[in-house]
Order: C-alpha cells, then structure tokens, then sequence
C-alpha cells in the first residue's frame, strides 16, 4: 500500500511534532515517547508524550472528530472557559505498510491536573466528593454561561487542580460538546445537569465496587448534590430581582454577591415599573474570575480562583499590619510579593517544587501557621512554620507537577536541618516583617 503525506493542522511550529513516531499505532509507541502519567476513563485510547520538554496528551480518533474537538476547545479558550489547551491535529497517518491509522488530536497537559481518580489515594472520602462536584458544577455554569452545550458531563472528561482548599475543573473531552452564540434553552441545561448527575452516580458507584469509596458514603447523594451546586450558582447569575426605588443600593448588594462569588457583571439590565415606584434588575453578561484578575493585576500573578482569593485576604492582612503608609494598592501589593510571597515560595527546596503549584503552597503555608499557632497558643514566626511545613507536610506528598528538565529561570535552596535555609539574593527582606 502507498503512504500517504502526513498532515499537520497546528496552532504553532512545533518541529517537534514531525520527530513523533506518528507511522506507529500509538498503542505501540516506544517508552521513550511516552510520559507516565495517571489518566482518566476514555473511549479513546489517549497516552502522554513527550514533545520538546513539555508533556502532551495524544488520542487517536477520526479526523473529523480530531479536527471539529481542536476547533472547539480553541473556541473555548476564545470565551476563557476552563479547559485543555489544543496543540496539533495529525491525520493521513499510515504504518510502515502503508495501512490507515486513525487521525490524532493533540492537547497540552495541565500542569498540576489529575483525574479525579487520582486526587485520592485509597478511598474517596466525602468531603472530597463534595469539592469535586462543587468544582464540576461550577465548570458546567461557565460552560453554558457561553453557551456551551456539553453532552458528555462526566468526572472521567474532568481534571482537577487544587485551588487553596477546593478544586478547579477543567474541561478534557469537548468532541461531543456543541458552542451556540443564542445561548443554551432550559431544556438543554438541563439535559446537561441530569446527565452529569446519571454520570456521577455510575462513577462513584463504579468506586463503591471496587472497595474505594470510604462506608456511609451515598453515591446518589453525592450526585444529586451537583444539581442543588448548579442551579444555586446558576440562580445567583440570572435571577430577576424586584425592589423599591428607594432601595437603590440593592444593585450593589447584587453585584457585591456575585464578586463574592467570584464573578464579575459586564451588562445589567435595568427597568422601572410603569408606575415608576419599583426596579427590576437582571444580569445579562457575566464573567468568572473576579478576583483572578484583580491579583493578576495587582502582582501579575496568574492562579485559581479560590487561590487569588486567599492571596488576596494576605495582601489585605498584610497592608493592614504594616506601620507604612504607602499609598497605591499596586504598591503595597508589591511590597508583599516581594516581602511574603516570593520568600515563601524561594524557600521550597528545589526537589520538593514538583508537589504542589507556588500559590497553593503558599495558601498551605498560611493553614499550616495558623494550626501551628492555634496549637501552641502562640504566633509561631514563618521560618519555623515553614520548617515545619516543608519537613512535616510537603516532603510527604506526591509531585503533582510533571517536569521534564529543570527550569533554567528557577535556583536550588540549600536545606538546612531544623531550620529554613534562605538564598543569598532575600537581602532586602526582613523576616521580622513576616512574624
């Protein structure tokens, strides 16, 4: 049989992508090419690779299938939707004699991502459960907030990063998923919700059976709980609301409780009663991450919802304790980047930077203080929580990161027994300022 030209359809140039062994069935690639990784149920068979130092996740399927999920997911990122980035769809795959294979759609993995079946090491408990499907709920309002008809709600077409306590979805799987620019109808989003709450309960059922899911834990009730999780947050973005004209401030109470929420208001509607004596108000247009993009910025740093918010709470705390008065919020938020934040996290041994992502380590650390201190009935200085901390909590935990060569921009601190060793280059910070 002849070969036919490889094609590939990439949103950069990668020559990376040619150096794959795309001519092999990817049930056989050589173990130099593939990344060891967990991974979550799928339909398709989907293995990690390693392409130019960074790790991405290769599933073969049809072409038409490969391309209309690489188009999708890149209209998604368009709406800044939790997803998977896409990377390349592969097709006119052949093997060494000239037989078809099935087209391939490649993604970038999600650093600190897991499948839900691996944020657990034994049992699910249900507090877990819990914040995974809080997590999912959220995921499917934002999605059909764009108008993001999913068809396939699932753990298993999820991954879960932590976010300071919680856990952030992302969306893995959109080959079944459908984008309408007039919204989604009720019926629709409901489909949607029932589906999730169908697929829910079989996974967690699926966990029963196989003796990981912790005794007394309901699986229909961990999957109702989606439903009440979604049309709360759902109610909260769209409701209709009706007062006075005299209760004006009832606008800023709305906006106030959608931002703690974590959701901003791009557009409200607005309308008096004929009579003039009542206003009615509705949001039209909302966006997540209201208080992402304040950290990002104030600090330019880039996280998890829940993550910001607690950053937040600490810059608050921060400017609150500090005897300066320095003016701007932008310049007190760089002084406790520079004088909290990144000593915090320089402090992490090199080895150990793998476990967790620098924000969530540093809301950990916080926890860890406050334990500490509650504990001891005194306010314990950071070096010693950090000690604590890096030596009694994070060496313990498994690496959430794949890294695949260490990153040049980033330096090694020395470990010193009993104590917090500190690079040479923290000469402007006093850790006084952090007790």
């Amino acid at each position: 049989m002849k070969k036919q030209s490889l094609r590939i359809s990439a949103r950069s140039t990668d020559p990376g992508l040619l150096a794959l062994p795309w001519r092999t069935p990817l049930s056989r690639w050589p173990s130099e090419n593939i990344v060891s990784l967990p991974k979550g149920l799928s339909r398709h068979l989907v293995r990690f690779a390693d392409l130019s130092g960074r790790v991405v996740a290769v599933k073969e399927t049809t072409e038409q299938m490969a391309q209309r999920e690489y188009e999708m997911l890149g209209s998604l990122a368009g709406h800044d939707v939790p997803c998977v980035s896409r990377v390349a769809v592969i097709a006119g795959r052949t093997d060494a004699d000239g037989r078809p294979l099935p087209a391939a759609l490649v993604t970038s993995h999600l650093k600190f991502s897991m499948p839900y079946r691996a944020l657990f090491t034994q049992v699910l408990r249900p507090d877990t459960a819990d914040r995974l499907v809080d997590a999912l709920a959220l995921l499917m309002v934002r999605l059909h907030n764009v108008g993001f008809y999913w068809g396939d709600v699932s753990l298993s077409n999820t991954l879960f990063r932590r976010d300071a306590g919680a856990f952030a979805a992302y969306l893995v799987d959109a080959e079944t998923g459908e984008l309408h620019d007039e919204g989604l109808s009720d019926g629709q989003r409901e489909y949607d919700l029932e589906l999730a709450r169908t697929n829910i309960a079989g996974e967690i059922m699926d966990l029963a059976a196989g003796g990981r899911l912790e005794r007394g834990v309901n699986a229909l009730e961990i999957a109702d709980g989606i439903v009440s999780s979604y049309r709360s947050l759902w109610n909260a973005l769209t409701d209709e609301e009706s007062f006075g004209v005299d209760e004006a401030w009832r606008i800023t109470e709305r906006v106030q409780k959608l931002n703690e929420l974590g959701f901003d208001i791009d557009e409200m509607s607005m309308e008096t009663t004929p009579d003039g004596t009542a206003v009615r108000i509705q949001p039209k247009v909302v966006d997540a991450g209201h208080h992402q993009r304040r950290l990002l910025r104030l600090t330019g740093l880039d996280v998890e919802e829940n993550q910001a918010r607690r950053l937040l709470n600490d810059l608050d705390e921060f400017r609150v304790r500090s005897n300066k008065d320095l003016g701007d919020e932008e310049i007190y938020a760089h002084e406790w980047l520079t004088r909290a934040f990144e000593p915090v996290v320089r402090a992490i041994p090199f080895d150990l930077r793998a476990k967790l992502e620098p924000a969530e380590v540093y809301h950990q650390v916080l926890e860890h203080r406050w334990y500490l201190s509650q504990a001891q009935g005194r306010s314990v200085p950071l070096a010693e929580v950090l000690t604590s901390y890096i030596n009694d909590v994070l060496r313990h935990r498994r690496d959430e990161a794949t890294i695949m060569g260490p990153p040049t921009e980033t330096m090694s601190l020395p470990v010193v027994t009993g104590s917090v060793a500190v690079s040479d280059d923290t000469d402007a910070i006093d850790w006084r300022d952090l007790v």
